[in-house]
């Protein structure tokens, strides 16, 4: 058998999941099988599962090298062909585990195993804005705007009063590169611009960008300064990327102006680095509608684990220096406190992370008690609940769970911390339903009053509020009989409305979206100006 030198360069996009694409099999047959003109080449797009080992063992069964380099989000793979002459020849033998076939059984193999496009050459990286949402810096008059580009250009927010007329204020900020951990290493380019300065309660029109690519226009509202407004918020957890349930109805309500705020409770995307972050692009460019119009604010789940939490720490802007791990901040006569449950669970990034935290959350709750009659409400958010009623094995299941006892069931536990310094109310996630709980300290149930169990309250109130959706996983059954301490139970898709009226009056709302927005739950919680600073 006679060998003819050829070269065909392969260019791979790493993809979880198969998509099968015909188009490819007259070019690959032909190169596999016919004789072609002495130095002939082809371009192909090669989909495949996280790993070259196999592209090397499969094609190295008709080929005399593969070599390849990585660059960007690119792996472009040399291959020397081996091509027959017209004269018959031994069918290339793969291992054992494999069935030796000839080379057209080859590229069948392929396809079940890759799966081939043929494309053109590859777009340019883009310089135009994409992923555009805002947070909260916590200072009074600003707002932060962060967004994604795909190489390194300005950062930059043109913002003003009129919705169509110019923009003549101008922000500059930085970008910072991020590097996802999976195989392809993608490299995305992070801005942060901040707004200083917003008049409060002022609708200003703004887009971002550089002058090599702008985004289109986005609407908000400065949030108003003080103790003496009714912020209303929308808060949810587990939302993916697939289908999200609750998203449109979210997107309505914000077209509306329903809301001053978001409150995400963890888990995004399902997850934002699978095939290579692209997931994580396409869940940020779900929620641009939302999240470009309202401050999102954020706490890390159990979702969010992969190379340290790398994909929630680049993507969000949360106040602090602890890359949105921890950090609280004020909005209107309520005090917010967001945590991170997963310290407790991923113990392989360090121990030293649940101390930092614990004495952290002790001392900013001091410092939220002694500014208690400027701001009663004390609201905490963190992904993993303390207590639940569902069917499954998770910590909340647990007597001892980690998040309410602490490592070891001692060691850092925030039910008694929380209950120490007075937290009113506690939102949760994670388990994929709606509960509520009655007020609840160590397993009592603490009432105000058989009457009006929510009004004057003697333990801090929890919502479980992971019902949002939008990934693999299923809604979460509950436990045949309610436990004592469980209000009320919902199983169904859905999202939190959360109005803090007053120092006094808090208002609870649970959106069924099976049921095409009914409210399924409507709770108010009432609290005393005084006495606030610990349960009695």
């Amino acid at each position: 058998m006679q060998i003819q030198q050829g070269l065909i360069q392969v260019l791979l996009y790493e993809k979880d999941g198969f998509h099968s694409i015909l188009g490819f099999t007259p070019l690959i047959l032909r190169w596999l099988l016919h004789v072609q003109e002495e130095g002939a080449a082809a371009t192909l797009v090669l989909q495949f599962q996280e790993t070259l080992h196999a592209l090397a063992l499969l094609l190295g069964q008709f080929a005399k090298k593969v070599t390849h380099t990585l660059q960007g989000h690119i792996i472009a793979v040399e291959i020397e062909a081996q091509r027959e002459d017209p004269s018959p020849s031994p069918a290339p033998h793969l291992p054992s585990t494999m069935c030796s076939f000839r080379p057209c059984w080859a590229c069948c193999c392929l396809l079940l195993f890759f799966s081939l496009e043929v494309q053109g050459s590859p777009k340019p990286p883009s310089a135009a804005p994409e992923q555009v949402h805002l947070s909260y810096s916590g200072e009074p008059g600003s707002m932060t705007v962060t967004w994604t580009t795909w190489v390194p250009v300005p950062s930059e927010v043109q913002y003003g009063l009129q919705p169509s007329g110019p923009l003549p204020f101008q922000a500059r900020g930085t970008f910072s590169p991020f590097v996802d951990g999976g195989i392809l290493r993608r490299k995305l380019y992070i801005h942060r611009v901040s707004l200083q300065g917003l008049l409060p309660g002022v609708q200003y029109v703004y887009r971002c960008g550089s002058a090599q690519g702008w985004s289109r226009r986005f609407r908000f509202q400065a949030l108003k300064n003080g103790p003496h407004w009714s912020p209303r918020l929308a808060v949810f957890g587990d939302l993916g990327a697939d289908n999200p349930r609750a998203l449109p109805r979210l997107r309505r309500d914000t077209q509306q102006g329903m809301y001053d705020a978001v409150l995400h409770v963890g888990d995004f995307a399902y997850n934002m680095d699978q095939d290579n972050a692209r997931v994580g692009d396409r869940f940020m460019k779900l929620i641009e509608p939302v999240a470009a119009s309202l401050p999102y604010m954020t706490c890390p789940g159990n979702h969010e684990e992969r190379y340290n939490f790398s994909n929630y720490k680049a993507r969000f802007s949360m106040p602090g220096n602890t890359e949105g791990l921890w950090y609280s901040w004020d909005l209107g006569p309520a005090h917010i406190i967001s945590f991170s449950t997963e310290v407790y669970f991923f113990l392989h990034y360090g121990r030293h992370l649940v101390e930092r935290q614990f004495h952290w959350l002790e001392s900013d709750l001091q410092k939220a008690n002694k500014n208690r009659a400027v701001r009663p409400w004390i609201i905490t958010m963190g992904h993993r609940p303390m207590y639940c009623s569902n069917a499954d094995l998770d910590d909340c299941t647990w007597h001892e769970s980690k998040v309410r006892k602490g490592l070891r069931g001692k060691f850092y536990g925030l039910e008694d911390l929380f209950y120490k310094y007075g937290v009113d109310l506690e939102l949760w996630a994670h388990e994929h339903s709606y509960e509520r709980l009655w007020p609840i300290y160590n397993y009592q149930v603490l009432n105000g009053s058989q009457e009006m169990p929510y009004t004057h309250p003697r333990g801090p109130v929890h919502i479980i509020t992971g019902s949002a959706q939008g990934c693999e996983e299923l809604l979460t059954p509950f436990t045949l009989f309610p436990r004592p301490w469980s209000a009320l139970r919902v199983k169904e898709y859905g999202y939190t409305r959360l109005h803090i009226l007053n120092g006094t009056h808090v208002h609870i709302q649970q959106v069924s979206d099976d049921q095409d927005g009914k409210i399924v739950d409507d709770v108010w919680v009432v609290r005393p100006l005084l006495g606030r600073t610990m349960y009695l």
